[in-house]
């Protein structure tokens, strides 16, 4: 009013005219539906051939987010990394992405024997042709960073390559692994986790492709109980943490880190069975399904999964499992 010389008028005027300009119209969920379906090659989903997780996913992996798996060591993350990998490198009539891989092997624990093993046993017409086999293996592109600092070195390299090499999916086995061999703690560790969440996140963005990132479990400490769980009301008004757990185990790298990925899939093992537990998800309930690891890779014993209530959504269970599994060309990874 000063500087123009106008009217409070004039000038409340002026300012309902520039944000109805500026803001963005409201959008209704109909029109979200639709727009969903007319761009469903930027915002689609990659099936994992489990067909009880992809139902409650609506589809598979998401496009252009990050999945997370976590777990305890040997439940069968990689084992779903190396099978979600062989998927994307099949051609499109096989239900595949028919491109490339980078898979991020941080504990050397990508094993091509086992890969070419879950081929053989879930796609033998397309394995036992003549140079196949070598052809689907050879679309995996498979980094072995020994430091974060080499990590940080190849992302950028990582992001031309998403678009030169024609990939498809991007795999990190394990995240935890690159930033517990630091020896960075407190703010400036986290700092550093920031600055790699946000440029994994944009990668995902950009590239509009699945990105999935394994991570590891640490046991529970008294803040985790305090942060993490969820509270309930007693009576008196008080808030009280319910502490009745058998499991001592959370996800690693903490709050930071949970709010970036977009799904959270935990692998457990809890009264000799193994559980897939859809633990975070915008578009499906938390659910658990039973599974097994057999020489085709990772499958559901049921496509029924069940619901999860309260406290055990984010509960990671590893007790009472001694299942021990032999490959007919390698073991367990």
């Amino acid at each position: 009013m000063e500087l123009l010389d106008v009217g409070l008028t004039e000038v409340r005027s002026a300012l309902l005219q520039i944000s109805e300009i500026v803001a963005p119209p409201y959008q209704t969920a109909l029109s979200l539906m639709e727009q969903r379906f007319q761009n469903e090659h930027l915002g689609g989903h990659f099936p994992t051939g489990l067909k009880g997780l992809d139902a409650a996913l609506c589809g598979g992996i998401p496009f252009g987010v990050l999945t997370e798996l976590v777990g305890p060591a040997g439940i069968g993350k990689t084992q779903f990394c190396l099978k979600l990998s062989l998927l994307a490198s099949l051609p499109t009539n096989y239900g595949g992405l028919d491109g490339r891989v980078i898979y991020i092997d941080v504990e050397s624990k990508f094993s091509s024997r086992r890969l070419l093993e879950i081929g053989l046993r879930s796609f033998p017409e397309i394995f036992q042709m003549k140079e196949m086999a070598q052809e689907m293996a050879g679309r995996i592109l498979v980094l072995r960073p020994t430091s974060l600092a080499e990590f940080t070195q190849s992302l950028e390299q990582i992001k031309v390559s998403l678009l030169q090499n024609q990939v498809k999916m991007l795999v990190i086995d394990s995240m935890a692994a690159l930033v517990s061999g630091e020896h960075e703690q407190g703010a400036r560790r986290q700092q550093t986790l920031s600055w790699h969440i946000s440029f994994i996140k944009s990668l995902a963005e950009f590239s509009r492709i699945p990105v999935v990132v394994t991570n590891q479990v640490r046991s529970r400490n008294h803040d985790d109980a305090s942060r993490y769980c969820f509270q309930v009301q007693s009576r008196d008004g008080a808030i009280e943490t319910p502490m009745q757990y058998d499991s001592h185990l959370v996800a690693a790298l903490g709050i930071q880190w949970a709010h970036a990925v977009t799904t959270r899939l935990v692998l457990e093992a809890k009264s000799g069975e193994r559980f897939i537990k859809v633990a975070k998800s915008p578009i499906s309930p938390p659910l658990a399904f039973p599974f097994h690891i057999t020489s085709s890779g990772i499958s559901l014993l049921s496509d029924d999964g069940k619901e999860v209530m309260g406290p055990e959504i984010n509960a990671i269970h590893y007790q009472g499992h001694n299942e021990i599994i032999n490959f007919g060309m390698e073991g367990l990874h």
